[in-house]
């Protein structure tokens, strides 16, 4: 059975049908929509500020998702995948985006809807990824205009997850 701790008053809320791994964590004032995953070792930590979670949504293997005291909280928007052991602090993920194995993306930034962060990209405080485009490096900044392949991609994955889950149920 996973994790599910509450914290100052408040107790994890998911939807229907969402997947949970039995040693993921979910802590405080967090709120998941319906077909969301949680995988092996994810860490969604909202002790300290709110962390709201769309439909569809995928926190893989490993993966950190925090916010900032009284200053950044997390959201995370529909049909979101966010890859194995990145780290999502106190920021806003649109729908349809990706975040990448390793990426991290710190407090105050925006991750516009479509847009995709590299593996291993580090996305600073304050930074806006522009809709629909792929950001990359250390700072992370943008390289390309996402494609119909690059699109494709980023929803078989969501789409995938949501399948994946039903593995384990």
């Amino acid at each position: 059975m996973a994790k599910i701790i509450s914290v100052r008053g408040f107790t994890p809320k998911w939807g229907e049908d969402c997947f949970i791994a039995e040693n993921a964590t979910l802590v405080g004032q967090l709120s998941m929509g319906d077909y969301c995953s949680v995988w092996f070792n994810a860490v969604v930590r909202a002790d300290v500020n709110e962390i709201s979670v769309g439909h569809h949504s995928n926190i893989q293997d490993g993966a950190i998702i925090h916010c900032t005291y009284e200053k950044a909280a997390t959201y995370i928007g529909n049909h979101v995948t966010i890859g194995h052991r990145a780290i999502v602090h106190g920021c806003t993920l649109e729908d349809q985006t990706m975040v990448g194995m390793g990426a991290i993306v710190m407090d105050h930034a925006v991750v516009q809807s479509g847009a995709m962060i590299a593996a291993g990209a580090v996305v600073l405080e304050n930074t806006v990824v522009e809709a629909n485009s792929i950001y990359a490096g250390v700072p992370a900044k943008k390289i390309k205009t996402i494609g119909s392949e690059n699109k494709a991609m980023m929803e078989r994955i969501a789409k995938n997850y949501i399948k994946y889950s039903q593995w384990y149920k």
